[in-house]
């Protein structure tokens, strides 16, 4: 159990596991998650626990006073219609809910899907909002206003943990409200990233439709047109709307009309203009002045097509009167078969209408250009017409009552002039402002930023950019002559043959040139006509000619934030755009004020993140020791954002065993680092103490605790933590003995090719003190492979950690790769390819000591049997061909036997070991350890350590469960060289 506030709340069943499991079931515990989840989800959780949410709460409220038939149900049954279709056969559930949570519409690919949902959900009614039920696609659209993903174990209630989806809000075109919440839920094992772009075309076709139930005065325009279609003459047809064009089109294509259609009633002109579009096809539209019955003044954009159209039906008309809430009209002509059109009959998509008819508001249409002027994105190749020929095109001659000149024509938009032309451009800078805002600046990278602030730009505010950096700005530091080493970044949007300096090049401003004045002057600088642009030309005349063939204007601008100057943004349009004018650069002003903020926050970031990484590097073994009892290999790997406190350490120990660390500090950066290098630092002095796993984690734990403690940011309560695992292998006995503090298992892979994960007592994390860590020992036979890891290598936010261990044991069961290449092959098939944790990976084959190496004595607890032990040590020492170190062992071994008989209990045990080194040691069941002093002229005795301490490389003493073994190691060089061990 855990509070919410003063109120118990279940934990449910999240338990063990790890990734979002692991982090789901911490903080339903109460403890802290800072890193692993991913923001809108953590803040879901967190509002669901401020609300007194449980987990296993199954009960939603249900409204039975929903409009059942509102604008967002009669704009969304079509598309969902379409989805179900789309998805019939699958485990699909498609949703439509209202900005309060309500579920409206509900679809799914499969009726055994509805069967399998609690009644309440099966119908429309039911809320999910984020106060009733928690972290779920719904609720959270409507909070983070964006597309939501939520997957499995990130859903706060129990009841979703085996599902995933998508939520998008459903805008109002006109006023930017969220009307509603489009959502895709389906089983995570059907996780598919392509359902990003199916989810946001639908939700754009659900907009569409919303614009169509437009404004009263549009309402009172659209009414005048269809009068003025039913009293023209039998057998004229008005109804090829742009919707069922477009939708044959790409939607490109469908985003130029509509453009166009924009622009024509902005300029209040009576015209006729030829959309050409990039295929080579072209469609005329026609603007014409229209006056309501209520004195509403606009203008009507109709789509012209040649050809007579085949035979109709009249139930789309109809459908325009009824969603307009108009009385019934008389007899309307009826709607053209788009499969008739010129030019598209043949193609496939013809036969798939996407809407029934287009009807937009010039104050709200998808996308509406300037209030005069081309539109950037293609030629407006436009035909003004005098009051003679406009009223003869439009209200046609003798048998051509209508002017259709024996072809067909069909609404595009109706729409003010002027009312809503400077809203809607306003409300596009918006627009691209707030898209800014989410866009620039998502990975702390600085070439990366730029690269956003390139992208955010084009097309809505240019046709091309690029910017330029200085060198040291890259690297994450200030430039101190930024004019004098700028670099090209980006180049966006330039098509392959324009004279522009590509990506790496250094770029040089001359000072007459727009990039260098907005440097200097600290401000944006517009150049509405650059063929007129001296300054720019004198530059480098060769360079600037050849460009003018692809840009027409442009805007400089400096990038500058706290005062550091980082670069410069240059915007271009092309010479069939529009230029820019002065609201472009001011929006091109602020656009890159915002920018220059995240640019510098990834400056900054960069330079911290560098030296981070440079102080881990240092601080982890710049190299590993050359061990008889294992080959190692090993690797680290930094977090793709940050650097961690991830570490691993080889220590040799007495008796010819090797100690293998790997550990975890949690958090980020320069701290983490520091810490790891303490932590690092003190878990190698336990473990050269001889301590048994256990105990070496018992004192580490004592000194983060310390640590803790002794931080006055901590306030007592604890801001370090870690994780830990340690083992020591006993090549002589082929054992090996584990303990672990909060950390993952380790794999091992025996020779006859299984791979396993010990089961291991977990421990707590390093930091909590109070409880004890227990050790487990398991037979490691010669060649097998013991696999040391962070849990950077297996948990992944896009990755489920069975398949992950299910990866690294198919990685392991090859049995011949030496470990160099082990590390290599778990790189390349396990670890995810943008590691959000650092990643530090121990490989250590084993090999066993032979038994020829080895010579082992009992000993009597009786003085006298000394020089028996003395001799039988030189035999086996000359047979080892070490006569000339036996002196020295002789002296070591007779010291070391008489103490444990003196001083001692029995059994008392010598044992020889055979390795680069003669090993003498000699146990007891004694756990007192003696101490080496040095003995004044007048003592009879206490030189015998003393005189170990002088012959041998090393001495010490280690316990063991019966007791304590003094060890002394003497070398071999002069006694026949070095000797191979193996």
């Amino acid at each position: 159990m855990v509070r919410s506030g003063d109120e118990p709340m279940s934990a449910g069943r999240a338990t063990g596991g790890t990734g979002p499991v692991h982090f789901r079931e911490r903080f339903l515990q109460g403890e802290p998650v800072s890193t692993g989840v991913r923001a809108p989800i953590l803040n879901s959780w967190q509002r669901s626990r401020a609300l007194g949410l449980s987990p296993t709460q199954t009960e939603l409220p249900f409204r039975e006073d929903f409009e059942p038939d509102g604008r967002i149900v009669r704009a969304a049954v079509p598309v969902l219609d379409r989805l179900q279709s789309r998805f019939a056969g699958s485990e699909m559930n498609i949703s439509v809910a209202d900005a309060n949570g309500t579920v409206l519409l509900r679809r799914f690919g499969t009726t055994a899907l509805a069967r399998s949902l609690p009644p309440i959900q099966s119908v429309p009614g039911f809320v999910f909002a984020e106060r009733f039920a928690g972290t779920n696609g719904i609720g959270l659209a409507l909070a983070e206003r964006q597309l939501i993903r939520v997957y499995g174990a990130e859903h706060f209630a129990e009841r979703s943990q085996g599902s995933a989806c998508r939520a998008l809000p459903v805008r109002d075109p006109l006023s930017g409200r969220i009307e509603g919440v489009l959502c895709l839920g389906y089983p995570r094992s059907a996780e598919d990233p392509s359902l990003d772009g199916v989810i946001r075309k639908a939700a754009e076709a659900i907009e569409r439709r919303l614009l169509r139930q437009s404004s009263t005065r549009e309402q009172a325009l659209l009414r005048a047109y269809l009068d003025a279609g039913t009293r023209a003459a039998a057998g004229v047809h008005h109804r090829v709307g742009v919707e069922e064009l477009a939708s044959a089109l790409r939607p490109g294509d469908r985003a130029i009309l509509m453009e166009k259609a924009a622009e024509l009633i902005a300029r209040a002109q009576r015209a006729a203009v030829e959309v050409a579009l990039p295929d080579g096809r072209s469609i005329t539209l026609m603007s014409r002045p229209m006056t309501s019955a209520s004195g509403v003044a606009g203008f009507a954009v109709e789509a012209v097509l040649p050809g007579p159209p085949p035979g109709l039906a009249d139930a789309i008309p109809h459908q325009v009167d009824e969603r307009l809430g108009l009385s019934a009209a008389p007899a309307v002509p009826p709607v053209t078969d788009i499969a008739s059109l010129p030019g598209l009959a043949s193609t496939p998509e013809a036969a798939s209408v996407f809407e029934p008819v287009a009807v937009a508001a010039a104050a709200g249409g998808p996308s509406a250009g300037p209030p005069s002027g081309d539109l950037p994105g293609g030629a407006l190749d436009r035909v003004d017409l005098d009051a003679e020929g406009a009223e003869a095109m439009t209200t046609g001659g003798p048998g051509d009552p209508d002017g259709s000149g024996g072809r067909h024509r069909g609404l595009v938009m109706v729409g003010e002039p002027q009312v809503g032309s400077y809203a809607l451009a306003a409300r596009r800078r918006l627009e691209l402002l707030s898209e800014a805002g989410t866009r620039i600046g998502s990975t702390l990278e600085v070439r990366r930023t730029a690269q956003e602030l390139a992208e955010t730009a084009v097309p809505t505010l240019a046709d091309f950019v690029t910017v330029d950096l200085p060198e040291p700005v890259l690297r994450g530091e200030e430039s101190a002559a930024p004019l004098d080493d700028m670099q090209r970044a980006v180049v966006h949007g330039f098509r392959g043959d324009c004279p522009v300096k590509p990506v790496g090049r250094h770029v040089d401003y001359g000072s007459t040139t727009p990039q260098l004045r907005s440097l200097t002057e600290g401000r944006a600088v517009l150049e509405p006509d650059l063929a007129a642009a001296a300054g720019w030309l004198a530059h480098d005349p060769e360079h600037s000619e050849r460009l003018l063939g692809h840009v027409r204007s442009l805007i400089a601008v400096p990038l500058v934030a706290r005062g550091v100057v980082l670069g410069v943004v240059s915007f271009y349009r092309a010479p069939d755009s529009a230029p820019f004018e002065d609201d472009d650069r001011s929006l091109a002003q602020e656009l890159a004020t915002r920018a220059a903020l995240s640019l510098d926050n990834a400056r900054r970031y960069t330079r911290e993140r560098t030296m981070a990484l440079a102080l881990q590097r240092s601080l982890l073994p710049h190299g590993l020791p050359d061990h008889t009892a294992v080959d190692v290999a090993h690797r680290y790997l930094p977090a793709e954002s940050d650097v961690g406190g991830d570490w691993y350490d080889v220590i040799p120990l007495s008796g010819m065993r090797i100690g293998l660390f790997v550990g975890d500090v949690v958090g980020h950066g320069m701290l983490s680092a520091a810490t790891m290098g303490r932590l690092r630092t003190a878990a190698r002095s336990f473990a050269e103490l001889d301590f048994p796993p256990d105990e070496v984690l018992t004192h580490l734990d004592n000194l983060v605790g310390r640590l803790d403690r002794e931080d006055p940011a901590s306030d007592g309560a604890g801001i370090i933590g870690a994780t830990c695992l340690y083992a020591v292998y006993d090549p002589t006995s082929q054992r090996c003995t584990l303990a672990r503090a909060g950390h993952p298992p380790p794999a091992l892979a025996l020779p006859d090719g299984t791979v396993s994960f010990p089961d291991l007592p977990a421990g707590p994390p390093l930091g909590l003190g109070g409880l004890p860590f227990e050790a487990a020992e398991i037979d490691m036979p010669e060649d097998s492979t013991l696999i040391l890891y962070t849990d950077g290598l297996i948990e992944d936010r896009k990755r489920d950690v069975d398949v992950v261990l299910d990866q690294l044991c198919g990685a392991l069961a090859h049995s011949a790769r030496t470990p160099e290449e082990t590390c290599q092959v778990i790189l390349d098939t396990v670890a995810p390819t943008c590691p959000y944790d650092d990643i530090a990976l121990l490989v250590a084959h084993t090999h066993a000591l032979e038994p020829h190496r080895m010579a082992t004595w009992d000993v009597p607890s009786d003085p006298a049997v000394v020089s028996d032990i003395r001799a039988s040590a030189m035999r086996q020492l000359a047979d080892w061909g070490l006569d000339e170190a036996a002196f020295a062992a002789e002296l070591m071994l007779s010291e070391l036997v008489t103490n444990a008989i003196r001083h001692g209990t029995g059994p008392i045990q010598v044992r020889l070991l055979l390795d680069r080194t003669l090993i003498c040691e000699v146990s007891d069941s004694s756990d007192t350890a003696p101490h080496l002093r040095r003995a004044a002229t007048t003592d009879e005795g206490g030189r015998g350590l003393f005189l170990v301490a002088q012959l041998s490389q090393s001495w010490g003493t280690r316990y063991t469960p019966q007791g304590k073994v003094i060890w002394a190691e003497c070398g071999l060089l002069g006694a026949g060289g070095a000797v191979d061990a193996r």
